[in-house]
């Protein structure tokens, strides 16, 4: 059974939903699934923008045939070589052997390393940034788009109808079921959050790159009418509201002004000094903060989170004479995606030899960019006592008085 749907005149959606996949790349949580997107234009010549995740291949193979109605399938743009896009390519050129595929240097390259035939006079068609191609009454460019997020990543603009094939770029978790574009849905309460914990832990280590290609779109913006991501719904309506997020989060600028409280707790002493303080940031009425136990969130909403917040509390037990090794792992994603320009509080519980303070600090300072440390570190031997819990209010404070001068 097919299941596409028209994006606008002549170009169709033709991708799969995945819902049994439980980790994307094998690593982040997809509780609502993900969309693969392949979009397939209907011109003098038939085209089909990128391929789809091999779980998804019956259901793309279908969708397909289905809109082809019996013509063949002149050419093959590959935007993006990752195999969640490209693993299809080979079952689409064993169906039709006339197809030929239009990419760039690069992508040939890494089509080569993965093994896909694609050799054979006129079976391939190179373009580098700025050329164009027509296919009768649509003529497109290609943009590159490097390490957004491989190096062979380029888009490709449609500047007949004004449609973006952005690759990677804006796209989201999560399975569309049946609504295609973010118009249909309430996008700030049902997609934002799997918008930017897509952004920021796949392609967050790249943001100058992310800023590159911004900075390219902005140049002909004015022609961008539709965005069509590989993943997530399609943008046909408020682009400059998405684009002004993907600006944001790739400048590593807050999203918002609010508060991250993240803890380790062996025995529950930890969390109740983490709670308490989220207590008295309430009472102070600041109530725009979010709790994590790290040891049962996955470190990827960690990450999405603190993207969004201003500021970070980190409350750790000490583990070994160290740093909880789950806190640890989350401080080292950080570096890993390039997150900088937050401000941190760091409260530290140690029976006899409290350390995870002095830890956290120096990889704060040492290992990080643009990183502000508050001075009035908590720190609890064992338990919270009236003298660590005036502690806790000092910081309440102190964290009100940062949000208010930012």
């Amino acid at each position: 059974m097919h299941n596409v749907r028209l994006v606008t005149d002549n170009l169709w959606w033709v991708g799969a939903n995945e819902h049994r996949l439980h980790l994307f790349e094998n690593i982040h949580p997809i509780p609502r699934g993900v969309s693969y997107n392949s979009y397939l234009l209907l011109d003098k010549k038939t085209v089909l923008f990128d391929t789809v995740d091999w779980a998804g291949a019956r259901q793309f193979l279908e969708n397909v045939e289905y809109v082809l109605g019996g013509r063949p399938l002149d050419y093959l743009v590959i935007n993006h070589l990752e195999p969640d896009h490209a693993s299809s390519i080979d079952e689409i050129l064993v169906r039709h052997p006339e197809t030929v595929v239009i990419s760039n240097e690069k992508a040939f390259m890494l089509m080569h390393q993965f093994g896909f035939h694609i050799d054979g006079e006129g079976r391939t068609y190179e373009v580098a940034e700025g050329d164009t191609f027509s296919f009768g009454d649509h003529t497109v460019t290609f943009v590159a788009a490097p390490m957004v997020h491989w190096p062979e990543a380029m888009v490709t603009l449609d500047l007949t109808n004004g449609v973006l094939f952005s690759a990677d770029a804006f796209g989201s978790f999560g399975a569309l079921n049946g609504k295609l574009f973010a118009d249909e849905v309430d996008f700030d309460k049902d997609w934002l959050d799997d918008a930017r914990r897509y952004l920021t832990n796949i392609v967050g280590k790249y943001g100058p790159h992310i800023q590159l290609l911004l900075g390219k779109a902005s140049t002909v913006l004015d022609k961008i009418k539709i965005v069509c991501p590989l993943h997530g719904p399609v943008w046909r309506d408020d682009l400059l509201y998405f684009i002004g997020k993907y600006d944001k989060w790739s400048r590593y600028e807050p999203e918002e002004k609010g508060v991250l409280i993240i803890y380790a707790s062996m025995y529950g002493n930890t969390e109740a000094a983490a709670m308490g303080l989220a207590q008295k940031l309430s009472e102070r009425g600041m109530n725009n903060y979010t709790v994590y136990d790290v040891s049962n969130t996955h470190v990827s909403y960690l990450i999405s989170d603190t993207f969004k917040y201003s500021h970070v509390v980190l409350a750790s037990v000490t583990y070994n004479l160290g740093i909880y090794p789950l806190i640890h792992n989350y401080l080292i994603d950080m570096k890993a995606l390039n997150l900088q320009k937050r401000t941190f509080a760091v409260v530290e519980n140690g029976s006899w030899a409290p350390k995870s303070g002095d830890l956290i600090e120096e990889f704060l300072n040492n290992e990080l960019k643009e990183m502000t440390v508050l001075s009035g570190r908590v720190t609890i031997n064992s338990s919270v006592n009236e003298s660590s819990d005036r502690e806790l209010d000092e910081l309440a404070e102190s964290l009100i008085e940062s949000l208010a001068e930012e």
